[in-house]
């Protein structure tokens, strides 16, 4: 380590964390946050949600004993604590880098990983699945849920407590709330008051004197109001209680000592317990705690001076351009809505909600609500535009078949992130959105190449009657210059540009440049066919019958993917020539630099050369 941290130093496995004394947890966790601080600095990565969760993540592995209990996190960029805890914090240099560490929790990664995870709300389902697993097995282990960052506003995590509250089995649920939108004292009383609740001798006092006072029925009932009425005052009837659980807290997630004290005591209770934690983005590092936002995710930065604004003109981004055109489409159709669920910074959609707030929606997360929110406006004449990411979608695909498709109705999804995603990695990769959008009746899917062609293909897309998703990806384009007015492409139709002679590139989104130059090389046709569908079947056919092969150029799944429309419309066609397809293989793709990746798939352009010379021109 670059600082001593003579506490942390020690720690290698949170065994020899259980061997300090309590007292030194204070300390420790200082140490701890210290050094998330300087380790992400260096990497980048998520910041302000990993700071907030240090003295939870130690109160942990202070009183469970992992990894024979399982700890389940959601969402799981709070994870780095836990990494630096569990025998990871040498290799924290390698962080969301090829071959390094992964941001998220991966099985295959740490034994202290109970559950992957990266996409929200899915602990409290795969923790109950665990509990019940012990219990059938005949395993004493305890199973806990470790949900927050908004998670618990989607449905899957709803669902999960709706079973887990009539599940005969031991599950803890900590809410790790950090958005402080409840605000309840935190301070000493509310301390006492919580390690009482969660104590042996309460909840067996509370049951002997319901059994007692059973046997008189109107003094049954004055303790049961009086309880009632009493816990209102100390302890909020929550609709957690509603649902089966022993609710606890609210209690300060950043008191160590309180921590562990109320997570010692809920360890004996029998039955589903929920300890709600109230913690802070950003803690302890003054500059993300003020804008816990922007230090979200951010790159490498000094953290004695905190993130600064790049001087250097840079080009939009692909996230800009939408979000310029959202804008701009607004001003001129006051019939367009826009819809994220919880991603109005990461789809670019700041500038809307400021100029278009009663047009703007975030539903949280909350994916399936989404795009069934967007049917019902379209349904009463609105445009609605759906902002989500490539993979996200995946999460309401049944919406959009029934709600949307079956129905027709036009909605605009744009499908930011599509392709590879870098850092991130396989959770996040928009790799599959060609292959399950595709075989969507009444659904179309473009893909542009550049920065203009996304603003002008979502025109294109807001035109239609039905539904239409643009996918495009994550950063910068090749810095073609962006109009300002919003004219829209023609619908489903591509454009050679390039002429050769022998064989032709079949392109699909921004592949296009690197198709260019190994066409310059090999004197080949480029076509830019901008949508997988509908195809430009017209178009296709032309091309084939004056080439003697074709090579289709996407990133994305090939299995499925746009390379399979086109061999699948030359079958229809009864046109026979070799097809080279070339897109993302089957399998998942680790983070890293999406440069790098690229080029493991042999999509950068030695790659693509080196695989069509090996096909034509051996």
């Amino acid at each position: 380590m670059n600082i001593p941290y003579p506490l942390l130093q020690g720690i290698h496995t949170p065994a020899d964390l259980r061997r300090l004394a309590r007292t030194q947890l204070e300390a420790l966790s200082t140490e701890l946050r210290a050094y998330l601080l300087d380790s992400v600095a260096k990497t980048g990565g998520h910041l302000s949600s990993n700071l907030g969760t240090v003295e939870l993540t130690v109160a942990l592995h202070y009183v469970f004993n992992t990894p024979h209990d399982r700890v389940v996190w959601d969402v799981g960029h709070q994870t780095y604590p836990h990494k630096i805890l569990t025998g990871r914090k040498d290799r924290m240099a390698s962080l969301r880098q090829l071959g390094g560490l992964s941001g998220f929790p991966q099985r295959a990664e740490s034994e202290f990983d109970a559950f992957g995870t990266a996409h929200s709300s899915t602990s409290i389902s795969a923790a109950l699945g665990m509990a019940m697993a012990a219990k059938l097995k005949g395993e004493e282990r305890q199973a806990i849920a470790v949900i927050g960052d908004g998670a618990m506003t989607a449905g899957m995590a709803f669902e999960a407590l709706n079973n887990a509250g009539v599940a005969d089995c031991n599950l803890l649920v900590i809410l790790n709330d950090n958005d402080m939108s409840i605000s309840p004292p935190v301070g000493a009383l509310n301390r006492y008051l919580a390690k009482l609740l969660s104590g042996q001798f309460y909840t067996t006092a509370k049951s002997a004197g319901k059994t007692v006072l059973k046997g008189a029925p109107p003094l049954f009932e004055l303790a049961k109001r009086f309880e009632e009425s009493a816990m209102g005052i100390v302890k909020p009837i929550t609709l957690f209680e509603k649902f089966g659980f022993n609710y606890v807290g609210p209690i300060d997630g950043h008191d160590v000592e309180t921590l562990v004290s109320v997570l010692e005591n809920i360890r004996h209770l029998k039955g589903p317990q929920f300890l709600h934690v109230i913690t802070k983005k950003g803690q302890g590092y003054k500059l993300a705690e003020v804008d816990p936002i922007a230090y979200h995710g951010p790159g490498k930065f000094d953290p004695a001076v905190g993130l600064q604004k790049n001087s250097a003109v840079a080009l939009p981004s692909f996230t800009q351009v939408f979000g310029d055109w959202l804008c701009d489409m607004a001003a001129a159709d006051d019939r367009l809505v826009a819809i994220t669920p919880a991603m109005r910074e990461g789809s670019g959609m700041v500038e809307f909600e400021k100029r278009f707030p009663k047009r703007f929606f975030d539903v949280g997360i909350a994916e399936q609500h989404a795009v069934t929110f967007a049917a019902g406006l379209a349904c009463e004449g609105l445009k609605p535009v759906v902002a989500i990411y490539s993979t996200f979608l995946q999460r309401a695909y049944d919406q959009l078949i029934h709600d949307v498709a079956i129905q027709n109705l036009p909605v605009v999804f744009a499908l930011d992130r599509a392709g590879l995603v870098g850092a991130d990695g396989a959770t996040h990769a928009g790799a599959y959105d060609i292959p399950y959008l595709r075989c969507i009746p009444n659904v179309s899917l473009a893909c542009p190449a550049n920065e203009n062609e996304c603003r002008q293909l979502l025109s294109t897309a807001y035109a239609q009657s039905g539904p239409v998703a643009v996918r495009y990806p994550r950063g910068v384009g090749a810095g073609v210059p962006v109009q300002s007015t919003l004219d829209a492409l023609p619908f489903g139709k591509g454009e050679i540009c390039r002429h050769g002679s022998r064989v032709a590139f079949l392109v699909f989104g921004t592949l296009l440049y690197a198709a260019l130059e190994v066409a310059e090389k090999l004197n080949a046709t480029v076509v830019n066919m901008r949508w997988v569908k509908p195809l430009d079947v017209a178009l296709l056919c032309q091309v084939a019958a004056t080439h003697e092969g074709l090579v289709t150029l996407e990133e994305g799944a090939l299995m499925g993917g746009a390379g399979s429309a086109v061999l699948e419309a030359l079958a229809a066609a009864g046109l026979s020539l070799p097809v080279l397809p070339l897109g993302l293989r089957d399998e998942f793709i680790e983070h890293g630099d999406p440069g790098k990746l690229l080029a493991l798939q042999g999509l950068d352009a030695s790659g693509i050369e080196a695989s069509v010379r090996a096909r034509y021109f051996a």
